[in-house]
């Protein structure tokens, strides 16, 4: 059963949700939690042959239709489907509300790189970077880019 073939009404007789713990149970195994969690952090089940994202079900479990766009996880915690942590975003938004930074980042530092002795603060705004500043630590490089992310980006959670 493909992910656009899975209706509410089928969902709701294979599985439970508590929109308030975010966790998904299954009827035929006496409530058990479903889910097996991914390399990137979010829980998958399999319904039938199809895997299908926890967090993608619990929002056509409540909402009773499909997410339009990328299900955003607001507390940047991926395992964590409470419905009120999960909201339905074009993928720029949910890119947007990134809490960590990468962990290609050598400073592991969100929106701040080391130029020789100082450190460098910056964000994409609409595709452009723009520089915020040379600063002396990577906190107050760090603190312009979280005050810049707030101001530009409508996804930012921080």
């Amino acid at each position: 059963m493909a992910t656009a073939d899975l209706t509410a009404a089928r969902l709701r007789e294979i599985f439970d949700y508590d929109p308030d713990t975010g966790i998904m149970t299954s009827k035929r195994r006496a409530g058990r939690p479903v889910g097996t969690q991914t390399r990137q952090g979010y829980l998958r089940v399999l319904v039938g042959k199809d895997a299908h994202m926890v967090h993608r079900l619990a929002w056509l479990w409540v909402h009773g239709h499909h997410p339009s766009n990328t299900i955003d996880h607001i507390n940047g915690i991926r395992d964590d489907n409470r419905i009120a942590n999960l909201r339905d975003v074009h993928p720029t938004v949910n890119t947007q509300n990134q809490t960590r930074a990468q962990r290609t980042n050598a400073l592991g530092v969100l929106g701040v790189n080391q130029l020789n002795r100082k450190f460098r603060a910056g964000i994409r705004v609409n595709g452009k970077r723009i520089h915020l500043g040379m600063f002396h630590t990577p906190e107050a490089a760090h603190a312009a880019y979280v005050e810049a992310k707030r101001i530009h980006h409508e996804g930012c959670t921080l």
